[in-house]
């Protein structure tokens, strides 16, 4: 049996570097018996494994407060607009808060969604990963994550390399996690190199303190396969077979993770983070290389790449602690989005590869002196960029409290729907059944995409 004992692996900060140990990790693939090499074979025959468009989602832990980020409001009552001051973008007419000039200088490279109306008021994950609420209308199994539903649908899009890769640290808080693959089944799960406590594979005769060294790894790597043919096995396994095992024992995934191969330009640009700082005990690290591995990930061929990114629930202190945060954490996002958005267009992959980075919810439009803003369902805000968008605009407004969408409202599953359609996969048509063998919807309510942005 192959299985990597994470429990006893160190995880250094991905400031200095994902470590072998984390990113040789092959937990959460969810081989369940040849599940995975039957998946290979119905989406070969299918003809959908060809495509290399893709997706990178970024959850922002716990709710971005709209109104200090992408939809400031100066002339409001100082108890409303806040003390940061909106700037000028390249765009003429928009404007956006002065602690994101590198956003601000790359505005005709992304779009500003100021008007999502339908969100729930709890700190739940499910919805930006689903598009749906949580705990309503939840068939047999659950309902899956996006990233499942594209390795179900779509598979690979390069041997070896797995469909669905995620960088989401585990929360303390439950309903911060991605919720999984639900009635898809353990088969449709993202591997995860960063999670703990997970159930991983292991490879018979590597300890953890061998996994450091890349050539005994790759070395028992051969052995496997050499094992495998000594016995007659390979030549007699269906070519779909061979598939699961290599991308089992596939170095792509390992280079793909590994920064000491990228410029060390490239990481600069980035910024720097800790894995071990949570934010408030309960969120997510605020670790901006995650964004540098996830554009890696996605030239290496994975199909859909999530990442949490840092604490943004900063209610409950005294006024000031909600602005000192935002000045804390506004910064590196700038920096780190910033430089995604640049290398996707220097590396020719914009109009393949969508960015989207959104929370839960947005924040109340008054800002208490015991709770700062707290939480404000009725509209939110998301950054979108690349996947061949109209960009350089702003979809949607709200009132001058930054409280109602007066203009353009858009729901979580128009974003869902215009995500399929950047993928090409045609969520008005496709069906899974749940565990009832009951068929269901990509997507309720059958919503166009943004047509502002893609026509």
């Amino acid at each position: 049996m192959l299985s990597l004992p994470y429990a006893a692996v160190a995880r250094p900060a991905l400031c200095d570097g994902v470590s072998r140990r984390d990113f040789l990790r092959i937990g959460s693939l969810g081989l369940g018996g040849l599940s995975l090499a039957q998946l290979l074979a119905s989406e070969a025959r299918a003809g959908t494994r060809d495509a290399r468009k893709a997706v990178i989602m970024i959850y922002l832990v716990g709710g971005p407060p709209h109104q200090d980020m992408f939809d400031l409001k100066p002339d409001a009552p100082s108890e409303i607009a806040g003390p940061h001051r909106p700037i000028d973008t390249n765009v003429p007419g928009i404007e956006i808060c002065e602690l994101f000039p590198q956003l601000a200088a790359r505005m005709d490279k992304l779009a500003v969604i100021r008007s999502i109306v339908d969100a729930q008021a709890g700190h739940d994950a499910h919805q930006c990963f689903t598009g749906r609420l949580p705990g309503r209308n939840v068939p047999a199994g659950g309902w899956p994550q996006f990233g499942s539903i594209v390795a179900r649908q779509q598979g690979q899009a390069e041997r070896g390399v797995p469909p669905f890769v995620s960088l989401c640290y585990t929360c303390t808080h439950g309903p911060y996690n991605e919720p999984g693959p639900g009635y898809l089944g353990v088969a449709q799960s993202p591997l995860n190199p960063l999670a703990a406590n997970r159930e991983d594979m292991q490879l018979s005769g590597i300890t953890p303190e061998r996994l450091g060294d890349r050539r005994s790894l790759l070395a028992s790597m051969d052995r496997i396969r050499r094992d495998i043919d000594s016995t007659g096995k390979m030549a007699g396994m269906d070519a779909f077979v061979g598939q699961a095992i290599d991308l089992l024992t596939s170095s792509k995934i390992v280079d793909a993770l590994d920064l000491s191969k990228e410029d060390p330009r490239t990481v600069a640009r980035y910024g720097t983070g800790d894995t071990k700082v949570h934010m408030d005990g309960n969120g997510a690290p605020r670790v901006p290389q995650s964004l540098l591995l996830a554009r890696r990930l996605v030239e290496a061929g994975c199909r859909v790449v999530t990442v949490n990114y840092s604490k943004w629930d900063w209610h409950g202190g005294s006024y000031n602690t909600i602005f000192n945060r935002e000045r804390e954490d506004f910064p590196p996002f700038d920096q780190a989005v910033s430089a995604l958005v640049d290398d996707l267009h220097e590396r020719g992959l914009a109009d393949d590869v969508t960015v989207l980075a959104w929370g839960e919810f947005g924040r109340t439009p008054i800002i208490s002196k015991q709770v700062g803003r707290d939480h404000w369902p009725r509209v939110s805000c998301a950054l979108m960029a690349g996947g061949g968008m109209r960009t350089g605009q702003v979809i949607g407004a709200t009132d001058r409290l930054g409280g109602e969408a007066v203009d353009r409202p858009v729901t979580f599953g128009e974003v869902f729907a215009t995500l399929y359609r950047n993928l090409g996969i045609d969520y008005r048509t496709t069906t899974f059944n749940d565990l009832h063998g009951r068929p269901q919807h990509l997507l309720d309510g059958n919503p166009d995409p943004l047509h502002e942005l893609v026509g």
